[in-house]
């Protein structure tokens, strides 16, 4: 069995920063691409930023120069930190990951999600 399970989020102003972290658990072999997500209500969830296991990165327009992502391979750990907030940051955060496990199945998995609000 394969959990993801993020922290962080929350309330702040307008141009400050929040962190996100997300752990994957269970029986895992190797995570190929993990990644970040969002989704506002009434709307499809959007790309924020991927990274790969050689850690080649890729963002979102919208994003590119106040977000970076990270990852702790070691620790099956993916990290998103956001500076220069915006209001239109607001959303719910979802983390991805693309997991082979010990039993030889793959599979794309998802956080639980957690809520990002930035005030203006």
């Amino acid at each position: 069995q394969v959990q993801l399970v993020e922290s962080g989020g929350g309330l702040v102003q307008a141009g400050g920063s929040l962190s996100l972290s997300c752990a994957a658990s269970g029986t895992i072999s190797r995570i190929d691409i993990m990644g970040w997500y969002r989704q506002v209500p009434g709307k499809q969830r959007e790309l924020v930023a991927t990274i790969t296991s050689g850690g080649s990165t890729n963002y979102a327009d919208s994003v590119k120069g106040r977000f970076t992502i990270s990852r702790d391979n070691a620790r099956n750990a993916v990290f998103l930190q956001m500076n220069s907030l915006k209001p239109e940051d607001t959303a719910v955060y979802y983390c991805n990951a693309a997991i082979h496990t010990w039993s030889r199945t793959f599979g794309i998995y998802w956080g639980q999600g957690t809520q990002v609000t930035v005030s203006s």
